[in-house]
């Protein structure tokens, strides 16, 4: 069931695959935002906010975890907590940290990427131990490895258990903590069928959100050891995320933690299901042969039209996607796509296709 309540573009009979950032709350959830005892959370008397950071942290296996706005806070927060200005920090050349933060590490944090490749959505340990220069009196020092899982420009592609075990081993080896932006963990977790915290206590520290397929209105989580955590609420304080009566909102994440993880994979089968019927389409090429979570890219070049066109074209049968670049575009499933509506999707794809 969709649970839209009175959305128009539901009435409308839109299939919005741009983005699961466009789930919306649900009914459970908006009666515990209604209901939420609340107190100051910067004081930390919210007891719907110490709740869900209780919650959040015991599900990925670490030891405390920090309320914040949004993934791009908590992932600034982060190489904030773990760095000081003049630091590097190597980051995947894709990944959403470098291209899709507004490069706020070096605005705000002084700090200096470190691109490696990334293209295939893992970053490998041999690509982390070719960025490190040593000690040279030119060089910055490397302190930080951003990971991304899943990982958003690949298509949604997962690092397995022992993919982060083995780049968490070779950070340590080097003095190097290790931070994972896990904006979509969750998908990662299922697409493996492993719990979440066999992937995130590997790494120092790991974000990830409630807003985007878990469904809550706002919010994400960042969540670390407890001095890790404690350093990281004066950096919110810093960038203006200290929160007053924040559990009306938080509220929502505890539902979205509780009731909204186990049904992802609903969304993996969809996704495979719109993936098999765009590669039978002439003219669109799947861009990866193998996807695992919610993120399908699909190339158009083959069709004669560029990306743009194509997502304009899709719009007029009330089909919504994103452009990923020129030729290639992104559909993201979520709870609100139905098997109905990935067969309007497929046949909306096929008809500007082969038009």
């Amino acid at each position: 069931m969709k649970d839209y309540f009175d959305n128009d573009t539901a009435m409308a009979g839109i299939v919005d695959l741009r983005s699961d950032t466009f789930t919306l709350p649900t009914s459970k959830m908006r009666e515990a935002m209604a209901k939420a005892p609340v107190g100051d959370d910067v004081f930390e008397e919210d007891p719907t906010v110490n709740r869900l950071e209780a919650l959040a942290a015991d599900i990925v296996g670490k030891e405390a975890a920090l309320f914040v706005v949004s993934g791009t806070m908590g992932n600034l927060i982060a190489t904030l907590t773990h760095t000081k200005p003049g630091d590097e920090v190597v980051l995947g050349a894709h990944s959403h940290i470098y291209g899709y933060e507004v490069g706020g590490i070096s605005r705000i944090g002084g700090l200096i990427p470190r691109l490696v490749d990334d293209s295939q959505g893992i970053i490998s340990p041999e690509a982390v131990l070719g960025a490190l220069r040593g000690e040279n009196i030119h060089y910055a020092p490397t302190a930080l490895v951003c990971m991304e899982n899943s990982h958003n420009m690949s298509g949604g592609r997962v690092t397995d258990v022992e993919q982060t075990k083995a780049l968490a081993a070779a950070c340590r080896e080097h003095g190097l903590k290790i931070h994972m932006d896990g904006a979509r963990v969750f998908n990662a977790a299922a697409a493996l069928d492993v719990p979440v915290k066999r992937l995130t206590q590997l790494v120092d520290s790991v974000m990830f959100c409630l807003s985007k397929g878990l469904s809550a209105p706002v919010g994400s989580m960042l969540a670390g050891d407890r001095e890790f955590i404690g350093r990281a609420r004066k950096f919110r304080k810093i960038l203006g995320g200290g929160m007053r009566q924040a559990g009306v909102i938080a509220a929502a994440g505890v539902v979205a933690l509780e009731e909204m993880v186990e049904r992802l994979g609903e969304d993996h089968a969809r996704a495979k299901r719109l993936v098999d019927g765009l590669a039978n389409i002439p003219g669109l090429k799947v861009v990866a042969s193998e996807y695992q979570t919610n993120i399908v890219l699909v190339d158009v070049e083959g069709t004669g039209l560029s990306s743009d066109e194509f997502v304009e074209a899709l719009a007029l049968k009330g089909i919504k996607v994103l452009t990923r670049n020129a030729t290639v575009l992104r559909a993201v499933i979520h709870r609100h796509v139905e098997d109905g509506d990935i067969d309007k999707a497929l046949e909306g794809f096929s008809q500007v296709a082969t038009k």
